[in-house]
This record gives structure tokens, C-alpha cells and sequence, in this order.
């Protein structure tokens, strides 16, 4: 089994920065798609940005041009860079894997535990 986990979230004023991490760990050998999503207090869960193994990005309407995602592929690790930050990203982002393969067995849709991101003045 693999596991997710999520560090660099906490508070921080508008118009700030953070930078969210998170890594894989287990007999991994392979990693699909990893993305991070968000979810606010009495919201759905949304998606905020995914990367394919390739480096191919995806962002939400939201957060382009503020938000960067990057993966380091043999750390498999995968990183979000949050720049001019509103207080409507305030919400508890998550890290999510559709497919990691470890030990020759295929698991789908992993999430981590979550990180608090607050951003207020």
C-alpha cells in the first residue's frame, strides 16, 4: 500500500504565497495522474490542478495564472505553488493519485489526509 502526504499549508495575508507538497511513499513503480483539489466549508470538493507523468498541466478557471503545479517523478512528489493568494482559496487542499501501482498491483484514486490553507488578514 501507498501512502500520501501533504505538508506546507497554513496561514497566510492576501496577496501571499505558499507552497503545498506531497509525497508518495511505498513500493511504488509507477504514478498516473496527481492533482491537487480543494474543499471549503460547505462546498464540494473541487479540482484545482492535476499533472500527467508527461508534466502536462490542467488548472482551474480559478487559479490560473496564480497557481503553479510541478512534479519531481523519481521522488514522486508533486507540488503546488499558490502565489497572489485570495481569501476565497481559503479551504482544506487535497492531494489525489488516479492510479499508483505498487508492488505489481494497481490502486486508483488515492487522496491524502489534507492540509489547512487559510488565507486572511
Amino acid at each position: 500500500q501507498a501512502q500520501l502526504q501533504e505538508s506546507g499549508g497554513g496561514l497566510v495575508q492576501p496577496g501571499g504565497s505558499l507552497r503545498l507538497s506531497c509525497a508518495a511513499s511505498g513500493s511504488i513503480s509507477s504514478i498516473g495522474v496527481m492533482g491537487w483539489y480543494r474543499q471549503a466549508p460547505g462546498n464540494q470538493r473541487e479540482l484545482v490542478a492535476t499533472i500527467t507523468s508527461g508534466g502536462s498541466e490542467n488548472y482551474a478557471d480559478s487559479v490560473k495564472g496564480r497557481f503553479t503545479i510541478s512534479r519531481d517523478n523519481p521522488k514522486n512528489t508533486v507540488y503546488l505553488q499558490m502565489s497572489s493568494l485570495k481569501p476565497e482559496d481559503t479551504a482544506v487542499y487535497y492531494c489525489n493519485v488516479d492510479r499508483i501501482v505498487t508492488n505489481g498491483q494497481h490502486h486508483y484514486n488515492y487522496w491524502g489526509q489534507g492540509t489547512q490553507v487559510t488565507v486572511s488578514s
